[in-house]
């Protein structure tokens, strides 16, 4: 077959270190797909997989990249809910900052109809995770108050899109107030809080709230913002341990939540969609659901080429991005 592009690392480092070189294409197996790759997202793991941080760690050398978009060109033998010309969005872990990415089926979606390769290339990962979050972990109901912190990022924003859509009265926290501005305006949010400004954090919340605290608050960003939501959360609230941005993993107080009788609770979006498929097949059903009504829409901040993916990394470490970022591989 003949040779594809890819984006590669083949020393764990910085974005800087990226290089598109020419391999052979990935191998298909007979469960998995071949994708013609259109676009890609980015997101944070992909910060953390280039410098051997993530939990799980390709061989080297290997393409960054956990989600793309694009054109089935290829189906393995067992393969029967799919077909060569099929447009669809597929999560790969790894490997997709490259023109062909080989997808399980499993982890391979129709595209709705009109959405484009880069918004689908975007959707699935943030989407994803929110929905499981959102919906599985911490049952959330309409009426209650869902505190977002790490708002201006990719699950961030989806997460305001999807708690608004369940009927919750959303509270967004960020770094930078510009970027929240962009975010109060793009999303109409109830409130929103400069957590580099808004010191204890706990008693802005606390304030907001009347008194009452959140009752269900979805933390991507873990270190001090963690252990003050264990403190400005309600009775009978939820914390969600989405992901650790702020490079900490925090430990969390067991009084607090005795005195909250309010629980921590695990959130890991890949494990979930390998382990209950049909669940998550249930959430991605409801999700293009709300995208078709017009009630989800992908905010991409930074548009890039394969060549520049290692810029597009980048972007995501420098907080750059208000929602998310997406690497073209081809136009069309």
């Amino acid at each position: 077959m003949q040779a594809v592009k890819a984006l590669l690392c083949k020393e764990h480092g910085p974005s800087s270190g990226l290089v598109v070189e020419d391999i052979a294409p990935p191998p298909i197996s007979k469960d998995a797909v071949r994708i013609a790759v259109h676009a890609a997202g980015v997101n944070f793991p992909d910060t953390l997989i280039i410098e051997g941080k993530y939990q799980f760690q390709p061989p080297l050398p290997f393409a960054p990249g956990g989600e793309v978009s694009g054109e089935i060109m290829e189906v393995g033998k067992d393969v029967t809910t799919l077909s060569v010309g099929d447009r669809v969005m597929g999560l790969t872990g790894w490997g997709g900052f490259a023109e062909e990415a080989v997808v399980p089926s499993s982890k391979c979606f129709r595209m709705p109809d009109g959405m484009d390769y880069p918004t689908a290339a975007v959707f699935g990962m943030t989407y994803g995770t929110v929905a499981h979050a959102l919906i599985q972990r911490a049952a959330l109901r309409s009426g209650e108050t869902l505190l977002v912190h790490g708002a201006t990022g990719g699950v961030g924003t989806a997460a305001i899109e999807v708690g608004r859509c369940m009927g919750a009265t959303v509270i967004a926290t960020g770094g930078k107030a510009d970027k929240l501005a962009v975010l109060k305006e793009a999303y109409d949010v109830a409130e929103t809080l400069d957590t580099s400004a808004e010191k204890p954090l706990k008693d802005a919340v606390k304030k907001l709230t009347k008194g009452r605290g959140a009752d269900v608050i979805f933390d991507p960003v873990g270190g001090e913002v963690f252990e003050q939501s264990l403190r400005c959360i309600n009775w009978n609230g939820r914390l969600l341990v989405v992901g650790f941005a702020s490079g900490t993993i925090p430990s969390a107080r067991a009084n607090l939540m005795l005195l909250k009788g309010s629980a921590v609770v695990g959130v890991f979006w890949g494990a979930f969609a390998t382990k209950e498929p049909k669940r998550n097949a249930a959430n991605f059903s409801q999700l293009f659901s709300w995208y078709g009504d017009g009630k989800l829409v992908p905010r991409i901040s930074h548009r890039f080429t394969l060549a520049e993916g290692g810029k597009a990394i980048q972007a995501l470490v420098d907080r750059e991005v208000v929602g998310k970022a997406v690497v073209i591989v081809r136009e069309g």
